[in-house]
């Protein structure tokens, strides 16, 4: 098999990490690969906050689910989407840019991701893990401030990167025929392919704990869904100038 197409398979979160630093020419290597995504009509919209200071680091980790692997990683970066460079370069350009469009923060949160997974992807081809940290999002106005973020900028998410001190398992992920469909949605399928993911991923919940977990993916699901997840955000997101019109 295509070597990268094993890699890409090959991937898992990094939750443990040895004291080895990340040489600094590497890391802005793996910054311009990730770079290297694709973005909406090339407007770039992320900026990626490197966060070294260790007493900066212990403030963010309350705010983003008490997760120790935030300061003890090797580096932890914060991915921002970012309206406000370009914007500020279209007016430079001779034209009042118009602001706050549900266009506008797809366009900035789709960059972002594309551009974090092509750096997560860069960095597990030179032995490196990764870990996202989704939970920036629980305290996304505090982590503004920390961070000193402008209007038409807000956190996405965190990463935490190093030279991995655990070997985990590759989780499984969903059938390839519940999410590849032909020319028409077609969910007629959807409770037995489900209903065999759910089987599979009891396994592998029973063989990483050793037999202390036995759930699946539609238990792990129901945080997400069965109550409110970070009703904050909309007011957030309205206040740093992406008011979604």
């Amino acid at each position: 098999m295509n070597p990268t197409i094993e890699l890409l398979k090959s991937h898992r979160s990094i939750r443990k990490f040895t004291d080895q630093p990340i040489d600094p020419a590497l890391l802005e290597e793996l910054i311009v690969a990730g770079q290297a995504a694709s973005s909406g009509n090339n407007v770039q919209a992320y900026t990626v906050i490197r966060i070294d200071d260790p007493e900066l680091r212990a403030q963010i980790q309350p705010l983003a689910g008490n997760q120790p692997y935030i300061t003890s990683c090797a580096e932890f970066l914060v991915f921002c989407a970012d309206m406000k460079r370009n914007t500020e370069a279209t007016a430079r350009a001779g034209a009042e840019p118009v602001m706050g469009m549900m266009e506008q923060l797809l366009v900035a949160s789709i960059d972002t991701a594309l551009m974090a997974q092509n750096f997560a992807v860069a960095a597990e081809s030179v032995g490196l893990g990764v870990c996202y940290i989704g939970g920036i999002r629980n305290n996304p106005a505090a982590v503004t401030e920390l961070l000193k973020l402008p209007q038409h900028v807000y956190p996405v998410f965190g990463m935490c990167v190093g030279y991995p001190d655990q070997n985990s398992e590759v989780k499984p992920r969903l059938p390839v025929a519940a999410v590849l469909q032909t020319n028409v949605y077609d969910d007629s399928r959807d409770v037995e392919l489900v209903g065999q993911y759910d089987d599979a991923m009891r396994a592998y919940y029973l063989a990483r704990t050793g037999g202390n977990k036995e759930s699946t993916w539609s238990e792990e699901l129901k945080p997400m869904f069965a109550g409110k997840l970070r009703p904050h955000m909309k007011d957030f997101l309205f206040k740093q100038g992406f008011e979604a019109k």
